[in-house]
């Protein structure tokens, strides 16, 4: 009962390696049952002649930007309304915005990085770069201004009359605090922007019937915009959509609950899009692209080229490591480890996982990790052998005493991905998801699969070989 009971789980374990092999990859299979289609066409079968045998789906794998090439931009951060010790959190809140939005159109692992006051967004897989940057520039940055006293307007404007006729740059920086003529005479920022903004919708006014976006802020807005209407009662509060005045409503009455509605000129379209683009993230700062550049997948095609002959001859290696020391358990663990590769591959697909150079290094270390449960589980089979137990019994105490040492070395692995990949960047996280789910499955083709390949031999001749074990 225990044999036949053995025997279904190989078929199964068998039946689902050779599917992993098929999603991995389905273009001999393919061709197989476009044959068999076409001879069973071709005959006089009757209803077998009218049978189609469909095509297994070709899911591709999901390269990363340094594979198959993509967009390089980088963009330029106006940090000038920021106070010094916030600019860190507006940096890492643009770089949450644009990374959500790039999502929204299904870029594979964007990777957007922030440097000082520089935003660097490399999205896979997008060879137009007008697209990339359409992409990014649709995301407004919604600001709420307050009302200058007339001390500060006169300031600017004295300053701009003092500016008027100078035509060069190398002129007007001579002039004390020049910057001061570039900025709003009428209205000055605050620190409540989109980086609050919780929703966005489209709505209409009750009176006149025109569209307007309604939007709603956060805890954290909320109180700022309840401080901001508070103190600007009787005054207008404008309202700003990429440095351009959309609306400057008068201040009745402090507003508590967060909620707030644009209104312009808007037709129908307008506000949609811009209720869609606010709700996919509004900027926290204003950035402009200052770089731009088509990254081709050559180099990496390259890279990738050499890192799985790299990692082919690794596996032939481990393969002939294996089967001379440790003989016909060495080839159990080898055809174990072939049916790990083609699981493993199977899962990338499936995810999926956004493969790049460090991620492939990941697995390719995962492959030569995933024999050191076997070497393990073999070494105590070979005490429990020399001690007289019978093989059966062998193979048992030897899966059951090497399990502990397995499980905590694993387990360590696993603690260490985590931790790559929660406070590391794009690369690393890549290199840690592919490593964690080889050790995951490596797990399970040590300690199940190659356990039902030995369990296959309990009982029968073979068993008698000591040489062989």
């Amino acid at each position: 009962m225990a044999k036949r009971k053995t025997f279904i789980t190989l078929i199964l374990v068998l039946v689902l390696a050779i599917t992993a092999g098929i999603l991995d990859y389905p273009k001999y299979f393919n061709q197989g049952v476009d044959s068999t289609n076409s001879f069973l066409g071709s005959k006089n079968l009757g209803v077998l002649s009218d049978i189609k045998f469909p095509h297994f789906p070709n899911v591709p794998f999901r390269l990363g930007l340094d594979l198959q090439g993509g967009s390089h931009l980088i963009y330029q951060a106006d940090l000038s309304q920021i106070e010094q010790a916030n600019q860190g959190d507006a940096m890492s809140g643009l770089r949450d915005v644009i990374e959500r939005r790039v999502n929204l159109f299904g870029v594979a692992e964007p990777i957007v990085q922030v440097q000082k006051d520089r935003l660097i967004v490399e999205l896979a897989g997008i060879k137009d770069i007008n697209q990339a940057i359409q992409m990014i520039g649709q995301t407004p940055y919604l600001e709420f201004r307050e009302p200058r006293t007339q001390e500060e307007t006169q300031k600017i404007l004295d300053k701009k009359s003092e500016l008027q006729g100078l035509t060069t740059m190398e002129e007007i920086q001579k002039v004390p605090d020049w910057q001061l003529a570039l900025e709003d005479p009428n209205f000055k920022a605050t620190n409540l922007t989109g980086q609050y903004l919780k929703s966005a919708q489209l709505s209409f006014d009750q009176t006149s019937s025109k569209p307007l976006v309604s939007i709603e802020f956060n805890d954290e807005g909320a109180k700022l915009f309840e401080e901001l209407t508070t103190k600007n009662v009787g005054k207008q509060l404008a309202i700003y959509i990429d440095d351009a005045l959309i609306s400057a409503p008068v201040v009745e009455e402090a507003i508590s609950l967060g909620k707030a509605q644009i209104s312009g000129n808007f037709t129908l379209d307008t506000a949609k899009e811009l209720a869609r683009n606010l709700n996919a993230g509004a900027l926290p700062v204003p950035i402009t692209l200052i770089s731009q550049q088509t990254v081709g997948p050559t180099l990496g095609k390259l890279s990738l080229d050499q890192s799985l002959k790299a990692g082919f001859l690794g596996l032939l290696a481990i393969i002939i490591f294996m089967v001379v020391i440790y003989r016909l358990p060495g080839l159990l663990a080898s055809i174990a480890l072939a049916i790990y590769v083609a699981l493993l591959l199977g899962i990338f697909k499936l995810i999926p996982v956004t493969l790049t150079l460090s991620g492939i290094a990941g697995f390719i270390l995962s492959i030569g990790m995933a024999v050191d449960a076997n070497i393990l589980i073999f070494a105590r089979m070979k005490e429990e052998l020399r001690a007289g137990n019978s093989f059966g019994s062998a193979v048992e105490n030897g899966f059951k005493r090497a399990w502990p040492s397995i499980r905590d070395s694993n387990f360590n692995s696993l603690i260490v991905c985590f931790i790559l990949f929660t406070f590391a960047t794009s690369f690393i996280k890549g290199f840690a998801l592919t490593l964690s789910l080889g050790v995951l499955v490596s797990i399970f083709s040590a300690v199940f699969i190659t356990r039902i390949l030995l369990l296959m031999f309990v009982g029968t001749k073979l068993e008698k070989f000591k040489w062989l074990w």
